[in-house]
C-alpha cells in the first residue's frame, strides 16, 4: 500500500488517516454554494482548515451535486486557477483539483495544484494523457451516470463487487496509460449514482475496495444518505457526518473528504488511537 503521496513537491503522508478539506468556489454547490468565491475568502477558509488540522485542501469550481449540468471550461478555469494561485505560497498543504476537465488539470498543475480528484475517473476525451502529463497524483472515482442522471434510477446487481471492477478497471487503464501505481487513488462515489442501501453496503465492506492495493478517499460529508437515515435538514447533518467519517477510517479509508474540518480531524484521531491501542496487551 502507498504510505505517501508526491504532491506537486509536498508530502501527504498516509500512515494515518487524512482529513482532506472541502472548498468550493461555485455558486450552485449543495452544501456551500457561493460562501467562498473570490480568493480573499478561499483564503480564509483554507487557513482556517489548515489551523483546523487538514493534510490536504481539496478546491472545486464545478458542482457535481444530483442534477447538476456542469459549466464550461473558461468559467471553471476562472474560477479555480486564481485561488490555486493565491493559495499555494499561502498555507503549507497539498492543493487538490476536483475537475474532470483536461485543461483544468494541465492549468491547475502549472497554477500549483498538486494532485487531481476527477469524479469521472479519467474517462474524458484527452484526460487521461492530461493526467499523465501533470506527473500528480490522482484520485479516480466511482459513479453511475453522469451527475444530471446519476440518481434517476441507479440499480446495481451486487454494488461492491460492481464498484470494485469498475475501480480496477480504470486503474489498469491509467497505469497503461502511463500513470504509474505511485500514483493513483480510489474512491468509491459515495452519493454519485447510489440509493441509500448501496452507499451503506459500500461503507460497511470497504475494506473490499482496499484489497485493490490503493488507498481509498472517502466522502461522505454533509450528504443526503445522512439527511435521509437522520431525519436532518442539510444545516444538522455534522454528527451524522463525523459519524460516517469515524466508519469509514475504522474500515480503512486513508483519506476523508469533510467540510467540518476540526471535528472530523477529532474523530478520526480519535478512532486511529483506539485502533491502536487495540492492538497492545
Amino acid at each position: 500500500m502507498i504510505s505517501s503521496l508526491d504532491c506537486g513537491g509536498r508530502l501527504l503522508s498516509l500512515h494515518r488517516p487524512r482529513v482532506m478539506g472541502v472548498l468550493n468556489v461555485t455558486p450552485d454547490s449543495f452544501s456551500d454554494g457561493g460562501r467562498f468565491i473570490g480568493a480573499p475568502a478561499a483564503i480564509e477558509h483554507a487557513r482556517a482548515m489548515q489551523a483546523a488540522g487538514a493534510g490536504i485542501i481539496d478546491i472545486g469550481g464545478e458542482s457535481t451535486r444530483p442534477g447538476s449540468t456542469g459549466v464550461s471550461v473558461q468559467e471553471e478555469l476562472d474560477r479555480v486557477i486564481p485561488v490555486i494561485e493565491a493559495l499555494k505560497d499561502r498555507v503549507d498543504l497539498p492543493l487538490s483539483v476536483d475537475t474532470s476537465k483536461p485543461e483544468v488539470m494541465r492549468a491547475a498543475a502549472a497554477a500549483g495544484a498538486g494532485l487531481i480528484n476527477d469524479v469521472m475517473a479519467l474517462r474524458r476525451p484527452g484526460s487521461l494523457e492530461a493526467a499523465r502529463d501533470t506527473a500528480l497524483p490522482v484520485c479516480l472515482m466511482h459513479m453511475q451516470g453522469t451527475p444530471a442522471s446519476m440518481q434517476d434510477d441507479p440499480v446495481y446487481d451486487d454494488v461492491v463487487t460492481e464498484v470494485r471492477a469498475f475501480l480496477e478497471q480504470r486503474l489498469d487503464v491509467a497505469q497503461r496509460a502511463g500513470i504509474p501505481a505511485s500514483r493513483l487513488l480510489v474512491d468509491p462515489g459515495f452519493g454519485f449514482g447510489k440509493r441509500d442501501p448501496h452507499n451503506a453496503q459500500l461503507l460497511a465492506q470497504l475494506p473490499v475496495i482496499g484489497e485493490l492495493g490503493f488507498p481509498v478517499l472517502t466522502g461522505l460529508s454533509r450528504k443526503s444518505l445522512v439527511g435521509r437515515v437522520l431525519g436532518r435538514a442539510l444545516p444538522d447533518r455534522l454528527a451524522g457526518s463525523i459519524a460516517a467519517a469515524a466508519l469509514a477510517s475504522w474500515q480503512g479509508a486513508a483519506i476523508v473528504r469533510a467540510h467540518d474540518v476540526a471535528e472530523t480531524v477529532d474523530a478520526v484521531n480519535l478512532m486511529e488511537y483506539v485502533r491502536a491501542q487495540g492492538g497492545n496487551d
